[in-house]
């Protein structure tokens, strides 16, 4: 799955949890600039298992872009698709 469709899955998630659309960039903070507490953060990481069936773990002390959300996703789906 390329970064379009993988950031496009994560916008949905996002826009599901009330994100509005203006501040889903590649560049957003899940938590200083979404505003994301760790509940929500873990529906995230849910959503994502029951869409693209991967495990991702987002809860972190670091805050994470969606750049680099994405760029975990496709870490985790290439090491999948390697596996199988």
């Amino acid at each position: 799955m390329d970064t379009v469709k993988v950031m496009s899955n994560l916008e949905d998630i996002l826009k599901a949890l009330g994100i509005p659309a203006e501040l889903i960039h590649p560049e957003a903070l899940l938590h200083q600039d979404l505003q994301l507490d760790s509940t929500e953060t873990i529906e995230v990481a849910l959503a994502l298992k029951r869409r693209l069936g991967i495990n991702v773990k987002l809860e972190t002390r670091r805050d994470k872009s969606l750049a680099e959300v994405c760029t975990l996703i496709e870490s985790v789906m290439s090491q999948m698709t390697s596996q199988n």
